[in-house]
């Protein structure tokens, strides 16, 4: 298992490297190869098979993990711009018949919830798409009758969302005869981004010009609340929080921003803050009594486009830090593991220039392409807090 130590030098590429034997960095910068697999899996098995049908809803239903979170971040994300309703339910509805599609994700082909969810849409003549792997009781239920997308690139559980919401932005893209492609982000591009940025979180660029190893020394030592400045932004904040515990046994809270401005500030006012010339090196607490609580810090997860509203909203707190995925695009050819990156920290997010100094705006990828940027950063930010003991 990975090796933990508090006394770790996040700039000490050596060190990252012996200290990571299991491959938790290498897990978590693979969010671009699962986009770019799941893609040409749902361009192979999947388009042809959806492209006529012209569905009345297209209900996912998501066993227990990332699958369910990542239903909810593309509902959030493109459910208003789909001519039909995109559903988020616990199990196939009784309602779904033929002129359904039923997604169903999930880690575990043992789970019984997903094997009945997915008997009773193949029983009901609902197009049934599974993100499962295709094995034991869920191989049984399908009974030939549905398509299986088993995982292509093998990644711990906490690192798979973007695996889940590359299949369900795909199967969208294909109904319908890819009508609504338009309103949808590029797959392609999206995993291009996300190599981009596993390549600027890279072990040996310094902490400065790394977005990842940043926001783990944020985090590390804080008592931290992670929030959003939208309804998609929240569910990347609740994902952030899930797997910054699973990953590195850290505690953050999550919730919506109004609720934690509202907490933060209750919390400043009736506890006892540290005074400004407070030094934690001189406390004695026979002398000086118990020692002032430490300030919450809250990471705000936004789009450029409401960063400045969150940077006002969380204005009255003591704490906190707006992050933004204002990062331009990288040509490809010019992305390398191994050597150090040229990037600044730009107004409410990081910011690297490519050879010529210019680039474009992750944000292209629409909304969903830059929640896909910040949850690869939050990932790696967790597997770095781990190799640091989730210190």
């Amino acid at each position: 298992m990975t090796a933990p130590s508090s006394l770790l030098n996040l700039d000490d590429a050596a060190a990252l490297a012996a200290a990571d034997t299991d491959g938790a960095l290498r897990s978590a910068a693979l969010a671009g190869a699962q986009v770019r697999a799941t893609y040409a899996a749902v361009e192979e098995f999947v388009s042809e098979r959806l492209g006529d049908l012209r569905p009345r809803s297209v209900v996912f239903v998501a066993g227990e993990g990332r699958a369910g979170r990542a239903a909810s971040m593309l509902i959030a994300a493109v459910g208003a711009r789909i001519g039909f309703p995109l559903v988020h339910a616990a199990t196939t509805p009784l309602w779904v018949g033929p002129l359904d599609v039923v997604v169903l994700s999930g880690h575990d082909a043992g789970d019984p919830r997903l094997a009945e969810s997915t008997s009773a849409a193949v029983r009901r003549g609902a197009e049934t798409v599974l993100v499962t792997p295709d094995e034991g009781p869920l191989r049984s239920a399908a009974a030939g009758r549905a398509v299986f997308l088993p995982p292509r690139v093998a990644v711990r559980e906490h690192n798979t969302l973007m695996r889940y919401l590359a299949a369900g932005t795909a199967v969208l893209a294909a109904v319908s005869d890819g009508a609504y492609r338009s309103v949808l982000p590029d797959l392609s591009g999206i995993a291009d981004l996300l190599d981009a940025e596993a390549a600027r979180n890279h072990p040996s660029h310094e902490v400065f010009h790394n977005p990842a190893k940043s926001l783990a020394a944020q985090i590390s030592g804080s008592r931290v609340v992670l929030s959003g400045g939208g309804a998609v932004d929240v569910e990347l904040a609740r994902h952030g929080s899930e797997v910054l515990l699973r990953a590195a046994g850290v505690v953050a809270g999550a919730g919506e921003l109004s609720d934690v401005v509202a907490a933060v500030v209750s919390s400043a006012r009736t506890s006892g803050a540290a005074p400004v010339e407070y030094d934690a090196f001189f406390h004695d607490d026979e002398f000086d009594g118990p020692r002032p609580e430490q300030a919450i810090r809250v990471v705000v997860l936004t789009s450029d486009s409401l960063a400045a509203s969150a940077e006002r909203r969380t204005a009255a707190l003591p704490d906190s830090v707006v992050i933004t995925a204002g990062l331009p695009e990288i040509d490809r050819g010019s992305i390398d593991f191994g050597s150090p990156a040229n990037s600044v920290v730009g107004a409410g997010g990081y910011r690297r220039e490519g050879r010529d100094g210019a680039g474009t705006n992750p944000h292209s990828a629409g909304e969903l392409g830059a929640t896909a940027v910040l949850a690869t950063r939050l990932e790696m930010a967790a597997a770095y807090l781990q190799l640091m003991g989730g210190k």
